[in-house]
């Protein structure tokens, strides 16, 4: 009895196996062929101008983005050498053999405590 139920449960089981099989797999062979956002390159009549407008939109976008990146970067290395420049001259200033030399903080010059005068030579 027990093998009568079991071939009848695989007789009425197999074809939905197959049937669930052949639909998985067609649903791979779709997906592989799908281009999300627009990746896929085709030849030929499916490149359109719409594309191609995009395709120069994202350019123009890239190029001002990396324009805007690289003032910044040269703004910072700007800003990074004149406080490189005054911490020097502070060091200078303050290991002066002149006991009248001293740092200004607010206008990061070395001045004269007699005169008020910038030093050009601390």
């Amino acid at each position: 009895m027990n093998t009568i139920i079991m071939s009848r449960l695989l007789r009425r089981m197999l074809p939905v196996a197959l049937l669930v099989l052949s639909g998985t797999w067609q649903v791979t062979a779709h997906a592989e062929t799908n281009c999300a956002g627009g990746t896929c390159v085709f030849g030929g009549s499916g490149n359109g101008a719409m594309s191609n407008e995009q395709a120069r939109q994202s350019k123009e976008e890239w190029n001002a983005t990396r324009t805007l990146r690289d003032q910044r970067i040269q703004r910072q290395e700007r800003d990074n050498a004149q406080y490189e420049q005054a911490a020097a001259l502070r060091d200078r200033c303050n290991a002066s053999r002149n006991i009248n030399a001293y740092w200004e903080p607010n206008t990061q010059r070395c001045l004269d405590r007699v005169t008020g005068n910038q030093l050009l030579a601390p």
